[in-house]
């Protein structure tokens, strides 16, 4: 059963899909972007690169079970 939420999401999808594409090439222009430029510190880099790294000493596993999951609700009531 489709919900009237879904419906009027489904309604506004072209006007959602201009402003989508509009936010992508205002970004990948650079023509909003600020002219202070925003440098991390080494420390910062470090932190960044370590968490980055450690993400590799989890094997990603061939498939994910539901339960282990967790529930997920769609907030019927």
């Amino acid at each position: 059963m489709v919900s009237s939420a879904w419906a009027a999401s489904d309604e506004q999808s072209p006007y959602a899909q201009k402003q989508t594409e509009t936010w992508l090439q205002l970004q990948a222009s650079g023509k909003a972007a600020s002219p202070t430029l925003q440098i991390n510190t080494a420390a910062e880099r470090d932190l960044s690169l370590q968490r980055w790294l450690e993400t590799y000493k989890y094997k990603i596993p061939e498939y994910y079970e539901q339960e282990a999951s967790g529930k997920f609700s769609a907030g019927s009531k």
